[in-house]
């Protein structure tokens, strides 16, 4: 989604994240399991979404075990802005002025490398030096251990919202609220975990799947998804 704009209103009831009851979240070890960021199948078909994703890789052995949206699109559904898949950049980085989100200075660039780490970083200090895969989204929600300084406490534009942000022990940490926050509150989930940088993915439209944590949405229509998958494990008869 392109649309959309951080806003800033009278004091309203803020709804809280305490715990994490109020999102699903999901960390990943690089270092274990198999990342990768998906868009299209292999006759050039988009994928679309998580439901189309999980039949596909189950037609290459491999088995989901946890999606979602990862980045905003254009009307055609390719990716706003930056997407490197398997080392080779499908879509440019995207420097300039815009409305929406996407286009909240800073925004920033979620990416994983050759060597199994995963990191996220603004924009500007963004290098593609052994970079496997990334995409590129806005705004960015904590910058170098600080709350986006455009957040307000008491703005009113609520939504549901996704991003991914980097925990202490170098684990990629995705995080959807179940219900409407701002991003205020989002961002404040991820600082009180230690993230010292976030990026915000996307809002309404989101979805997640985690079996694991008891949350299985497989609908929607998006551009760039992220997907932690494993050999596929057949039932012995």
């Amino acid at each position: 989604m392109l649309l959309g704009l951080v806003g800033v209103g009278l004091w309203a009831r803020q709804p809280r994240i305490d715990g994490d009851a109020q999102v699903v979240a999901y960390e990943v070890d690089l270092q274990k399991q198999q990342l990768e960021l998906f868009w299209k199948d292999d006759n050039g078909q988009l994928l679309s979404n998580i439901q189309r994703l999980k039949d596909w890789l189950q037609g290459r052995e491999q088995q989901l075990i946890f999606a979602a949206n990862a980045g905003m699109f254009n009307p055609q559904h390719a990716p706003q802005g930056l997407f490197i898949q398997n080392f080779k950049t499908i879509s440019p980085l995207d420097t300039g002025a815009g409305r929406g989100n996407f286009y909240l200075r800073p925004n920033g660039v979620f990416y994983t490398t050759a060597d199994g780490r995963a990191g996220v970083c603004t924009t500007g200090k963004f290098v593609a030096e052994e970079v496997k895969f990334a995409t590129q989204s806005g705004p960015m929600l904590v910058i170098d251990g600080q709350i986006h300084p455009a957040f307000s406490r008491s703005s009113t534009n609520l939504n549901i919202r996704n991003g991914v942000g980097i925990l202490p022990n170098g684990h990629a940490l995705f995080a959807m609220s179940k219900g409407e926050v701002s991003f205020y509150t989002f961002a404040k989930y991820f600082a009180d975990r230690g993230c010292r940088n976030a990026l915000y993915l996307d809002g309404a439209i989101s979805r997640t799947y985690c079996p694991t944590a008891g949350w299985v949405q497989t609908d929607g229509i998006f551009g760039v998804m992220v997907g932690v998958t494993q050999p596929l494990q057949r039932r012995r008869k």
